[in-house]
């Protein structure tokens, strides 16, 4: 039984009411901005700091450098201490590797006396003084040099602010500008060529830069720029120097210092030397002053750069920007997930919840219209950067809260296999790269597919993309990161996981977390195949169960007590185990060359979403399985050191890294759920705060801030099938839009401090025994769950546990692998 009339009508009033509140308040976009170590953003979450609009294109912010290399991390432009060297419009956000972006920059400078050189920016880097000043759609910070600049954001561009000291005021753009990888290297990012044009005006510019590689290894791409200043400078002035980057491929002056700029055209390309390019602009008030600037960019034109430049931000007024921006966040994503916040209300609580909806919404971006690579009536999305990272909770929170922005990344992803010949794994900049494990794109639809989203969506093209994954061999790229296969796209292994069922130790990289990945990934085809290609759900579902051929029933764990036997375990294409030594708790580096990657086969071994129950009796059955789940909770029990992917994390479990996001959940399958609320709970009080260092590693594209949030709404959903786990939620009264246009209340009576155990729950009004429950039940089309609490740990849960409907188990040699039987 629903909501009655009368409660329907009081909660569309207390919707109405809702609506009038500003959420941004409640987010705090430097969450994640720092590490453990103070003044460092090693560890932390790599996150963008500036102007921004949800899935925007423009990111408007600060690039800053550091000084130790080896620990700089400059992914998202902004680290808590660097020096500034530009503030440039287009970020990544989260993400660990080499840096992308930081490009179309602006460098307000006091002075271009001497040592200054306009083509090296550690000459005019600039220390910042105070605190920085950050809330949604605004960024503010102040330079040694005494400007202080103010900027936000719009979708395709961006307005800076430039408040002078006493003296001229200069702006430098220089076109070549990128975040550049602190130790170099092939994953690296350069620039390639571009042209800077100014207006006769002087107080307009246009141009375009085009730079390569970053981590996905990317091809060239172009953005045209077109920027503009509210006062006319008294002097604008190109220039040109040569580029000494070293470039593999690329003309480049070779072994030279970096040159000074040449001044004096209104016009300059770089020609076949890929010359760097820029433009200086002048103002001589002696007694200070503001200069504002507005940005357009666009992946097609400098016009309609421009035309973005005077449709999205019409005014000079930089509130005015900022206003729209918390209007649409709050419109289009705070709003989608109501809490109180009256006094009685949990600040921090708030803090957490809305600040991760605004990092789960910063990428991937949505480039429709700006395909610049071919004709499409479908949407275009970029900066997917990775679907390894957003499959397993990130898109299912898309799914309810977003479903016409997902519906729509769907689309783009299956239009990129229209054009390219595969989706990708990881693409950024136009391409496509880097494959960390599987081919998770296979998943992500998937998942929306059993979840019944329907739209515009080709379902049969879908489908083809997600088969050229599971069958055909993609071109090795010879990437020094692996030399054994593709890392572009697709699944670099399947000459190993075709024949074999598993991917080899002795042939390859990864072995043990692609055999993982890639059952997964065919399981994720034998859902889609259910309605698409009936005749390929048994192969394919066979197919998932390869996982098993890797299990080494004899390998035993060390250095832990107790003992544990039984785990994944590297193995040859001959069909012999490689467990001389092996200690399923070490992965060498957790690296690209190493037996798994970001994980330990110990974590690995706990990530069969589909097939929980052949995993609990590998395990050795529910007592057995219980106290290894214990036991990877227990602190002082970790022997791998995954560096920023583990800073200051002790345990097996790490909740950092995206492979044991649903492990704390795993209790739910032996129905013991308040177990699961015990490790959620614990987790996201240790590790998530609303502080600098506030996420546990890299956020990788708001993936870590989205656990949060299902953790904090009381569920957690299991990739690639319509089932969410029961768990405790944060908040007494939780209204979330589902459906576009329908609710999901959430209440929990007797929630409190110590009071977050279930007692008992109620899905639309009946009594609940199971501790999970499917889409349909109250995601579809809105719904309510009763939480019971209290401060006892209660078995409370009587019904069947969750589902494993990939169960099958396949005979022990691989010769027997097409004859596993299903049940």
């Amino acid at each position: 039984m629903g909501l009655s009339k009368a409660a329907l009508t009081f909660f569309s009033l207390l919707q109405l009411s809702a609506c009038q509140v500003d959420y941004s308040q409640y987010v705090n976009p430097l969450i994640g901005s720092s590490g453990p170590f103070e003044g460092q953003a090693f560890g932390g979450g790599d996150i963008f700091v500036g102007g921004a609009l949800p899935f925007g294109v423009a990111k408007v912010g600060i690039d800053t450098a550091e000084a130790n290399l080896s620990e700089a991390t400059l992914n998202g432009g902004y680290t808590p201490k660097g020096k500034v060297t530009a503030i440039s419009m287009m970020h990544e956000s989260g993400t660990g590797g080499s840096p992308k972006y930081g490009i179309i920059p602006q460098m307000p400078l006091t002075t271009i006396k001497h040592p200054v050189n306009l083509l090296d920016n550690r000459t005019y880097w600039q220390e910042r003084v105070g605190d920085d000043t950050a809330q949604v759609g605004y960024f503010k910070t102040k330079f040694e040099s005494g400007v202080t600049v103010e900027l936000s954001g719009s979708r395709h561009a961006g307005i800076m602010q430039y408040s002078y000291p006493s003296g001229k005021q200069y702006v430098l753009v220089d076109v070549s500008h990128y975040l550049p990888d602190g130790l170099g290297g092939y994953s690296d990012q350069y620039y390639i060529g571009g042209e800077i044009h100014v207006e006769s005006n002087r107080s307009q510019y246009t141009g375009y830069g085009t730079w390569i590689g970053g981590w996905n290894e990317g091809a060239p791409y172009t953005v045209y720029f077109c920027g503009e200043f509210e006062q006319a400078p008294d002097e604008a002035q190109t220039f040109r120097g040569r580029n000494t980057d070293p470039i593999r491929g690329f003309h480049t002056f070779s072994d030279q210092p970096i040159a000074q700029a040449i001044l004096g055209n209104v016009s300059e390309a770089s020609g076949p030397l890929n010359d760097r390019v820029g433009a200086l602009f002048t103002w001589n008030g002696d007694s200070g002053s503001t200069v504002r600037s507005r940005v357009g960019i666009s992946f097609i034109s400098s016009e309609k750069a421009c035309m973005f430049k005077n449709t999205e931000i019409p005014s000079w007024n930089l509130n005015t920007t900022v206003s729209a921006a918390v209007k649409e966040w709050n419109q289009d994503v705070f709003s989608k997930i109501k809490v109180p916040t009256d006094d009685s209300a949990n600040r921090t609580n708030l803090v957490l919840l809305y600040s991760s909806l605004y990092f789960m919404h910063l990428m991937p971006s949505d480039r429709s219209g700006e395909n610049p690579l071919w004709e499409s009536s479908e949407p275009s999305w970029d900066d997917f950067y990775t679907a390894w990272d957003i499959f397993r909770c990130t898109v299912s929170l898309y799914h309810i809260l977003q479903p016409v922005y997902y519906e729509s990344m769907i689309r783009g992803l299956i239009d990129i296999w229209r054009f390219e010949g595969y989706m990708p794994d990881g693409r950024s900049g136009n391409y496509n790269g880097l494959v960390q494990g599987g081919s998770n794109a296979d998943n992500i639809l998937a998942d929306a597919y059993v979840k019944g989203l329907r739209g515009a969506i080709n379902w049969t093209d879908g489908y083809a993309a997600m088969k050229k994954d599971a069958e055909v061999l993609p071109y090795n790229t010879f990437s020094p990161n692996d030399e054994t296969s593709s890392v572009k796209e697709g699944r670099g292994a399947l000459f190993d996981w075709i024949p074999l069922g598993y991917v080899s130790a002795d042939r390859t990289y990864r072995p043990v977390s692609r055999t993982v990945e890639y059952a997964l990934n065919d399981f994720a085809l034998s859902q889609v195949a259910k309605g698409e290609a009936p005749g390929d759900v048994q192969k394919y579902l066979k197919r998932s169960a390869g996982w098993q051929l890797i299990w080494a029933h004899n390998a035993t764990s060390i250095d832990t007590s107790p003992k544990f036997t039984g785990f994944l375990a590297p193995k040859n294409a001959d069909g012999r185990f490689n467990i001389t030594d092996y200690n399923p708790a070490l992965c060498g580096g957790c690296e690209w060359s190493d037996i798994s990657y970001e994980a330990t086969p110990f974590e690995y071994s706990f990530t069969i979403p589909h097939d929980l129950e052949t995993l609990i009796q590998f395990m050795g059955g529910t007592a057995s399985f219980e106290r290894r789940l214990d036991y990877i909770f227990q602190p002082n029990t970790s022997q791998q050191n995954l560096g920023a992917n583990g800073a200051g994390i002790t345990t097996i479990m790490n909740i950092g890294n995206e492979p044991d996001f649903a492990t704390p959940y795993h209790y739910n399958y032996i129905n013991k759920q308040y177990k699961s609320v015990m490790r959620g709970r614990a987790l996201a009080n240790e590790f998530f705060h609303d502080a600098d260092y506030g996420v546990p590693g890299n956020s990788d594209a708001g993936a870590l801030n989205s656990w949060l949030i299902w953790q904090m709404l009381g569920m957690y959903p299991i990739v690639t099938q319509p089932v969410y786990l029961i768990e405790s939620p944060w908040f007494n009264d939780i209204n979330i839009t589902v459906g576009a246009n329908k609710t999901l209340r959430v209440t929990a009576n007797g929630l409190g401090q110590d009071s977050y155990y279930v007692q008992s729950v109620k899905i639309n009004g009946k009594d609940w025994n199971k501790n999970w429950f499917e889409h349909d039940d109250v995601m579809a089309n809105g719904g309510t769950i009763e939480f019971n609490l209290g401060n006892k740990q209660t078995k409370w849960e009587t019904g069947d546990v969750p589902p494993s409907p990939g169960h099958m188990v396949l005979p022990t040699s691989s010769n027997g692998y097409l004859n596993g039987t299903s049940k």
